[in-house]
């Protein structure tokens, strides 16, 4: 029986934890491969300031506080250099405060990608960006038409969660996760990575459209395809064995629900989808181990939380996630959707089997 498709999960995926220095900071990934990222998320995990994100088809100069609603953003002395294997930044706060914990996550697409709707009968408006099908990740640029519009993605397979933001208006992200969809499914529903509120109904059909193994839909609403708006969306297929994106039930108690993902998480990203919580996000990086492993919310500035007792506690396991506390933004009485990323698969190509925490 075959674990995973990718024996090497850090060859796509890292997560790193760095001090700040105040100065010109090189940060090298200490994973089993080198890698050089395509997606970039920072936190201060010590102080209250905003996540800030980039990613290589923008390019450097170019990012998001991804925790809030605006525009994109213009500047050359945070993210001054990607490498091979790390990034280089300056001396902004939010990525490099003197002397505090730096928390970032780095994901690889790396092969270009360009498609012509016109000459490939693909989607119907063109779009841009950069793919790695091995891995199941994507980024994708349009200038937005304001009409229903489908786009190629480049995968090979369908998308199971899908972030979008409007690059040139300040208004919210648009997430799309395949657990959350209106009855019937022919609407889909979608949650907004810069709110902790619940999912929101698709009844027009005006945001979010479709999805499919070569393109995916997207309607009128400026938030997904804004008229003559730039626009980005950040796009993951599911791989056995690296990455999984699914839902569970919480209960209530400190003895709570299992999640298998089939490998040793790296990352782990929970939302509650039918009510107001934020978004939960956990790494092999952060602070505390089982029962204890600290967090940080991804649509609020704080810094990071203590995951010890009933707040928010988490084991991570070698073949998935154990929920341990009561708190309402993983473990209520209720349904949550969630996103996972590797450290190890739960046993290789070869037969290796991973440990907890």
């Amino acid at each position: 029986m075959a674990y995973t498709d990718i024996d090497d999960p850090t060859a796509f995926f890292q997560a790193k934890t760095y001090t700040g220095t105040g100065s010109s900071n090189a940060v090298t990934y200490d994973g089993n491969s080198d890698m050089q990222p395509d997606w970039l998320l920072f936190k201060n995990r010590q102080t209250s300031l905003n996540w800030m994100m980039w990613d290589s088809v923008r390019g450097i100069t170019k990012y998001f506080y991804s925790n809030l609603n605006e525009a994109e953003g213009s500047t050359s002395t945070v993210l001054t250099a990607i490498g091979s294997d790390g990034f280089t930044v300056g001396n902004n706060n939010n990525v490099n405060k003197a002397n505090e914990n730096i928390g970032h996550w780095g994901w690889k697409a790396g092969t270009s990608f360009s498609n012509d709707a016109s000459s490939t009968s693909v989607g119907s408006i063109d779009s841009v960006g950069s793919v790695n099908t091995d891995a199941g990740f994507s980024i994708q640029t349009w200038t937005g038409s304001g009409s229903a519009a489908t786009l190629a993605h480049g995968l090979g397979a369908v998308p199971k969660m899908i972030i979008v933001k409007n690059r040139s208006d300040a208004v919210n992200w648009f997430v799309y996760h395949h657990s959350v969809i209106t009855a019937g499914g022919s609407n889909k529903s979608f949650l907004t990575f810069n709110e902790n509120g619940a999912v929101a109904a698709n009844g027009t059909a005006t945001t979010f459209t479709s999805v499919s193994s070569t393109t995916f839909g997207v309607g009128t609403d400026n938030i997904i395809n804004g008229d003559s708006d730039s626009m980005i969306a950040y796009l993951f297929a599911e791989k056995q064995g690296y990455s999984k994106f699914g839902s569970y039930k919480g209960n209530g108690n400190a003895d709570g629900p299992f999640i298998y993902t089939g490998f040793k998480p790296a990352f782990f990203l929970a939302k509650r989808s039918n009510a107001g919580e934020q978004w939960m996000v956990y790494d092999n990086k952060q602070l505390g181990f089982n029962e204890s492993n600290n967090f940080l919310g991804h649509d609020t500035a704080n810094g990071e939380s203590t995951g010890a007792g009933g707040n928010g506690a988490i084991d991570i396991l070698s073949n998935g996630i154990k929920i341990r506390g009561t708190v309402n933004g993983t473990n209520a009485d209720s349904t949550y959707i969630y996103m996972a990323f590797a450290e190890n698969p739960f046993v290789t190509s070869t037969g290796i089997p991973a440990t907890a925490r």
